[in-house]
C-alpha cells in the first residue's frame, strides 16, 4: 500500500490527530470564533459546490476511482476543490479554537496539505490511465491547488448536471462533523467565559 492509498483509505480518521489536541487546548474568543467560522463556511461552500458536480463518489474510501472526469463548476478553476475546501475548514476550526497559536494553525495547513498531496498523486495516476488524453489536456490547463482566474475552456468541460439535493445528501456527514466540532468549540468558549 502506497502512502497515497493509505491516506485515501483512512482519510476519515486522520483528522483525529488534529482534532484531539485542538479541543484539549481550546481557548476561543469572539474574534477567533468569527474569523474561523467564516473560513469554515467558505471551505464548506467550496466543497458543496464541487460535490454538486462530482457526486457521492467523493465519499469512497476503498480504492481511488471515478466514473467521470469532472471539469466544470469549481473543477474548471482548480483540479482539487474538495481538498482546498477541507483545508479551509480545518484551518477555520483551528482558528475558532484558538489552540496552541500559531502552531496548530500552521500544522493544520501543513498536515492536511501533506496528506492530500499523496492522495492527489494517487488520484492523478488513476485519472491519467482512465481518461488518457482528455485528462492530460485538463491536467495541463488547470492547476492542482492554485485556482486560475479564467476557467477551463467551456467547450472542453464535462457536461454533468449539477445536483444540489444529491450534494446535500452526500455532504451530510461533513456537515455533521463540522457542526459538532464548531458546537464543541462554542461550548468551550461559554465554559471558560462564565
Amino acid at each position: 500500500m502506497t502512502l497515497g492509498q493509505f491516506f485515501f483509505k483512512y482519510r476519515s480518521y486522520t483528522p483525529l490527530v488534529f482534532i484531539i489536541p485542538m479541543l484539549l487546548y481550546a481557548r476561543p474568543t469572539i474574534v477567533t470564533l468569527i474569523i474561523g467560522g467564516v473560513l469554515v463556511i467558505i471551505g464548506e461552500f467550496i466543497r458543496f459546490w464541487g460535490v454538486s458536480y462530482a457526486g457521492s463518489e467523493t465519499r469512497t474510501t476503498g480504492k481511488v476511482g471515478a466514473s467521470n472526469l469532472v471539469t466544470q463548476g469549481p473543477f474548471a478553476y482548480v483540479r482539487n476543490p474538495l481538498y482546498i475546501g477541507n483545508i479551509f475548514m480545518y484551518l477555520g476550526v483551528s482558528i475558532m479554537s484558538n489552540s496552541l497559536v500559531p502552531f496548530l494553525q500552521v500544522l493544520s495547513v501543513v498536515y492536511f496539505s501533506f496528506q492530500y498531496y499523496f492522495i492527489i498523486i494517487e488520484e492523478e495516476e488513476f485519472l491519467k490511465k482512465e481518461f488518457k488524453s482528455k485528462y492530460d489536456e485538463y491536467f495541463s490547463s488547470v492547476n492542482r491547488f492554485l485556482p486560475k482566474l479564467s476557467p477551463y475552456s467551456e467547450g472542453k468541460r464535462s457536461k454533468l448536471s449539477q445536483n444540489i439535493s444529491a450534494a446535500y445528501v452526500s455532504e451530510k456527514r461533513t456537515f455533521q462533523a463540522v457542526f459538532i466540532s464548531m458546537i464543541m468549540i462554542v461550548l468551550i468558549f461559554f465554559l471558560i467565559n462564565q
